[in-house]
């Protein structure tokens, strides 16, 4: 069962359960445990992968929201609102709260995934996220750690096709996969001012890849945070703003006892875009009609309330 078959919203929650459940029995398994050192080591110093304090606390914040997180589903007509949102947003100076999430953990799944350019010009999906609010004891400092994953098995993501070219002639490897792939981490601090992204590598030789054709595809090498960081941040925002809804869809009997068994959270939120009618008098005819539509291109705005807070 995945949302690639799902295409209502009981069917959503049926797919958020089916996906956790399988996310949660992976992350158990010794590959799992494997695979993160592996991605540590790529992506740290030596000293920080081989940190057993270190690696136990990324085991904690890429896992354990899969169980205890609260699950939202991103409908599809979401997708490019919250990507281009995503896309131009720069936090740069800014100080974010600890109630700018709607909990303190959670995950987000993405039917249709968002996918990203990283600066060395390689193309991956985003295909779920997951969150957590975390306090450094050593240091005094709370922060939102933000891990991104895509989809083990989107046909259209070139990451994909690389990791099964890689692991075409060990079939055994592949089986031991979860059904998302943890592909980057990201943190956003809390009550203290966002520093600007460091320098970019340079790109000069890279041959950028091509994202899939009618994909929205953002490009780090063009914003000041990490585009999975972006997304979800966007994602806060927006679905508590009107042109947002949530829906609450009811999970079928054998689902909702899986997920008991496992002591899962199964309130899966399904967040859609608003349904908006036409202005109309009294007597029922539309008062406009509009025969073009409009492009027009979004952007983020500082505000404050009459008391001044922003």
């Amino acid at each position: 069962m995945s949302f690639h078959t799902e295409k209502t919203l009981a069917g959503y929650a049926r797919a958020a359960v089916d996906l956790r459940l399988r996310m949660t029995e992976y992350s158990r398994g010794r590959f799992a445990q494997q695979y993160l050192r592996a991605w540590l080591e790529s992506r740290f110093d030596d000293d920080a992968a081989h940190n057993g304090a270190v690696y136990d606390a990324f085991s904690r914040i890429a896992h354990q929201p899969w169980r205890d997180g609260e699950p939202y589903v991103l409908a599809p007509a979401m997708t490019a609102i919250i990507a281009a949102a995503a896309q131009a947003l720069d936090l740069t100076g800014d100080t974010v709260g600890t109630d700018v999430a709607p909990s303190d953990a959670g995950v987000l799944f993405l039917p249709e995934p968002i996918y990203e350019r990283g600066v060395q010009g390689e193309v991956t999906s985003i295909g779920a996220i997951t969150w957590a609010k975390v306090h450094n004891r050593d240091t005094g400092r709370t922060s939102w750690l933000i891990t991104g994953w895509a989809d083990r098995d989107d046909p259209l993501d070139p990451a994909a096709t690389r990791r099964r070219h890689q692991i075409a002639e060990a079939p055994e490897l592949a089986a031991q996969f979860g059904p998302y792939v943890l592909n980057t981490f990201a943190e956003i601090p809390i009550g203290t001012p966002i520093a600007a992204h460091g320098e970019l590598p340079e790109t000069a030789d890279t041959d950028w890849e091509s994202a899939p054709d009618g994909r929205f595809c953002i490009d780090e090498s063009a914003m000041n945070m990490r585009a999975v960081a972006a997304v979800l941040y966007a994602f806060w925002r927006i679905q508590e703003q009107p042109i947002a809804t949530v829906a609450h869809p009811p999970l079928d009997r054998p689902a909702r006892r899986r997920a008991l068994r496992a002591s899962l959270r199964h309130d899966t939120r399904v967040v859609m875009l608003r349904r908006t009618k036409p202005t109309a008098e009294p007597t029922g005819e539309a008062k406009w009609h509009y025969r073009v539509r409009f492009i027009v291109r979004g952007h983020w705005r500082r505000l404050v309330n009459a008391d001044g807070q922003p």
